[in-house]
């Protein structure tokens, strides 16, 4: 074997390894027994130090000196880029820190949903506090001497920085504000009212997913309190959570999520098991879910067919006619929740997020002071108070399982979402026909073309220009929410 074979063949087995410590991870936000959150925490952590072994085996250093780049194609060459580059992250980080973060996310995991429940933000502090504090050590140990939030963003986003957020977030901030104030000024739209069961929301939910291309056979929809996405490859899995009173939750929330996932069951099969058979970053995968969540599925032409599939399946739905579920779709309103807040305000959740992540592991501020940090950030960027830590500090599941850095990747996804929405528009010009008649494939199968089946191919803005045929930025996605809300709110 070559040393490039010999490379490889460890990779797969590191990358299935990879796979199954993920489904622990399904498992437990899904169906695992409540009591078993502290074994579990142990065999993450039993997990992560097995696989930081192998990412830091000595022999891949070797092999990695010792092979020929230039005798390789272009894709073994993006193979060898994203190996050399999770190696060298690596071994920067003691095996110790990697099996203890392992262990405390995972139980954090269940100490925040317990103080979620209770709305009591101080029953979960002491967990994130420790956390964080692991967050900052990783950052540094992968920092060297540079800037520890940009090592932990690059986790997420490779090679973003965040001089480079701050440009594109302060570009976004005043148009976002303004519409938002517009819109706001204007009588709102209407709401679905009803009773709406709860087993009829999975099963739509699942009918849904395959009208979006999700492929059943190698996927699963499940319900979990934050829906997610997991696993790639032929083992890919989405959750998506329900409400009695307000299905588009389950709706959307399982159109995000199956954006994640038929963008994994998309890439390319030669590159199973693989480093390039992943999504190439977090920015570029909440590209797919953000586009099939809002540009095509809160369209207005798919709405008119969901419409009709809604009222079938739940009965009178509070609203008079296609067009007044559309803007019920899209009703802009004041909100606490990032995930049920519409597209026009949803971006200033993040940016708040954002700095507020970036103060926490720059030490400008600790966990003793989020909570009241976020109340008065949101009261002055929204306008009202939080009333509960559920509506507030602990809504989002991400710092309990030390996800810093992958919040601002939300809003990134937007951008890109925005101009590949532009692109798409202009290579398929009948997709509002399609989209009416509940037929996403024009649509799904460009950007399967264009983007998803090229996995980790190229780095992450070089993914999404080669699939516009432009450089991304901000400005599509600002002219498509002022275009579609205006054009909705009379403005």
């Amino acid at each position: 074997m070559t040393p490039f074979d010999e490379l490889m063949s460890h990779q797969r087995e590191t990358t299935a390894l990879g796979q199954v410590a993920g489904r622990l991870g399904w498992d437990q936000e899904t169906v695992m027994p409540r009591g078993s959150a502290e074994q579990r925490a142990e065999e993450m952590a039993a997990m992560e130090t097995v696989l930081h072994a192998r990412r830091t085996d000595p022999r891949v250093g070797e092999w990695l000196a010792a092979l020929d780049e230039g005798a390789l194609g272009a894709a073994d060459r993006a193979q060898v880029r994203l190996i050399r580059r999770e190696y060298e992250r690596a071994v920067k980080v003691p095996g110790r820190l990697a099996a203890e973060l392992a262990r405390v996310t995972s139980r954090s995991q269940g100490v925040w949903a317990e103080a979620r429940a209770a709305d009591d933000f101080t029953a979960f502090a002491s967990t994130l506090e420790r956390v964080v504090a692991l967050k900052r050590e990783e950052g540094a140990a992968l920092a060297a001497e540079g800037d520890v939030y940009d090592a932990l963003l690059d986790d997420y986003e490779p090679g973003m920085k965040a001089a480079e957020l701050d440009r594109m977030f302060g570009a976004l901030r005043p148009r976002l504000v303004a519409l938002r104030e517009a819109v706001l000024g204007k009588p709102r739209a209407p709401e679905l009212t009803g009773d709406f069961d709860e087993a009829a929301q999975m099963k739509l939910s699942r009918r849904i997913a395959q009208v979006f291309g999700y492929d059943m056979k190698r996927g699963r929809v499940d319900k979990a309190v934050h829906p997610f996405s997991s696993g790639s490859g032929n083992d890919v899995r989405i959750t998506t959570r329900t409400a009695p009173d307000d299905p588009f939750n389950c709706v959307y929330s399982t159109i995000h999520e199956v954006g994640h996932g038929a963008y994994e069951q998309g890439i390319d099969q030669a590159y199973l098991l693989t480093p390039v058979g992943q999504g190439v970053s977090m920015g570029v995968h909440e590209s797919q879910s953000r586009i099939y969540e809002n540009q095509l599925g809160r369209s207005r032409a798919f709405t008119a067919w969901l419409f009709g599939e809604m009222a079938d399946a739940f009965g009178n739905l509070g609203v008079a006619d296609a067009d007044a579920f559309y803007a019920a779709a899209n009703r802009v309103h004041p909100g606490y929740i990032r995930t049920e807040s519409d597209e026009v305000q949803y971006n200033l959740h993040i940016l708040m997020r954002y700095d507020l992540e970036r103060a926490l592991i720059g030490r400008s501020l600790e966990v003793a002071d989020l909570e009241e940090a976020w109340n008065t950030r949101f009261e002055a960027d929204f306008g009202t108070r939080v009333d509960r830590p559920s509506n507030g500090v602990l809504q989002d599941v991400h710092w309990s399982v030390g996800l810093f850095g992958y919040f601002p990747t939300y809003t990134l996804g937007n951008v890109y979402a925005g101009c590949l929405h532009k692109a798409l528009r202009a290579a398929v010009p009948d997709l509002d026909a399609t989209l009416a008649a509940g037929e996403t494939a024009p649509a799904t199968e460009w950007l399967r073309e264009r983007l998803q089946r090229h996995g980790g191919l190229r780095p992450p803005r070089d993914t999404v220009r080669e699939a516009c045929g432009f450089e991304p930025g901000e400005g599509p996605l600002l002219d498509y929410l002022e275009a579609k809300f205006g054009a909705l709110y009379g403005l």
